[in-house]
């Protein structure tokens, strides 16, 4: 069941002095006339959305799997063209300011992965992993000739695919787990291995999981079939992705998960046609932007009832590219949509609506 949240049903909810306090607010104030911040209503539900970039250039979202903001020093890091070509930046949270990170010559634009302990970004730039001060903005090359690559919560390990195999980094040991690989990588959240793609044919794929080269043990295959959007769980003892299902002439999705001991799937929840979607951190809420062109929304999914509530528009021209994903702390959401001119990252508060939640990145 879908339902929209509207800002008067938050309200509803809140103690009546709180209440009284935002129903009295008549118009939206002006964020400061910092940097590129645009608040505005959005027009399905009336919950307020920030765009954190101007859409006169794209600018893009990490992988979702990736660390891409950090609550501590309150930036978020993407990818823009503004400059002619895909390079690395970082979004103010405080003030709107956007600053370049690193010159780069052919970046991966989802690649960026914040490393918050050291204060750096990594990335995949040409065919090398690259660091980058996110404020020295000194550079290093770490490896070269990696297709993609995936770093534990931890920062502990490090895991990255070369010529078609996924190879285990230990210290400057490289310890090949798996081969016939495509990306992307995920590492395994408690470092006991590493999530993998085989492509089939015909648009489907194979979820594949080959565990630390510590284990002795060979990959398991997972999941097969029109399958997309692989996530790890919080404690890693499954993965979560979105399986598409053809009936008639709709296509239909569903959000699975399959246990890593027994292999075994099950349907978490059908959904309303979810194009790409995140779990947040616990695992315990669901956010999706539909392929709907009716409504072209991004929904919030409460696992536990199986009950979907509408947050906003997203209106995209190509919904599985409007990739929602939560703060690490769960109070926010952030996607990315054209529909006011090219690529631009929005942001709406869902801390009335999700309970918060603690990570290795806070």
């Amino acid at each position: 069941m879908r339902e929209r949240v509207s800002r008067r049903a938050v309200i509803a909810l809140l103690p009546p002095g709180l209440a009284a306090a935002l129903s009295s607010t008549k118009s939206v104030r002006p964020l400061p006339a910092v940097g590129e911040f645009t608040r505005f209503v959005d027009p399905a539900t009336e919950n307020f959305i920030v765009r954190l970039t101007a859409p006169t250039s794209n600018s893009v979202l990490p992988a979702a799997p990736n660390l891409f903001v950090s609550s501590k020093h309150r930036i978020l890091v993407c990818s823009s063209d503004r400059s002619g070509k895909f390079v690395p930046y970082q979004v103010d949270l405080r003030t709107g300011v956007v600053k370049r990170i690193a010159e780069t010559s052919e970046l991966d634009p989802r690649s960026l992965a914040l490393v918050e302990k050291k204060q750096v970004v990594w990335f995949r730039d040409a065919d090398a992993l690259v660091e980058a001060e996110i404020q020295g903005k000194r550079t290093r090359t770490l490896l070269t000739g990696i297709e993609a690559f995936s770093l534990e919560p931890s920062g502990a390990g490090l895991y990255v695919l070369r010529h078609g195999k996924v190879e285990q980094i230990k210290g400057s040991e490289s310890i090949p787990i798996a081969d016939n690989a495509s990306p992307p990588c995920l590492a395994h959240p408690r470092g006991k291995g590493c999530f993998f793609q085989r492509k089939t044919g015909d648009g489907a794929s194979e979820f594949w999981y080959a565990p630390s080269a510590e284990s002795g043990s060979q990959p398991i295959l997972l999941a097969t079939g029109a399958i997309h959007d692989p996530f790890w769980s919080n404690q890693g003892d499954s993965l979560l992705f979105l399986r598409d299902i053809p009936s008639g002439n709709v296509l239909l999705t569903e959000i699975r998960e399959v246990n890593l001991d027994h292999a075994s799937e099950t349907c978490v929840s059908p959904t309303s046609q979810f194009a790409s979607f995140a779990p947040n951190e616990d695992g315990s809420v669901f956010v999706g932007a539909s392929r709907s062109k009716a409504q072209p929304n991004i929904i919030l999914l409460l696992r536990h009832v199986r009950r979907e509530m509408t947050l906003c528009e997203h209106r995209a021209s190509h919904p599985a590219q409007v990739r929602p994903a939560f703060a690490p702390d769960s109070r926010r959401v952030y996607f990315q949509s054209d529909h006011q001119g090219k690529s631009a990252i929005y942001s709406v508060n869902v801390e009335l609506l999700v309970e918060p939640t603690e990570s290795f990145f806070q």
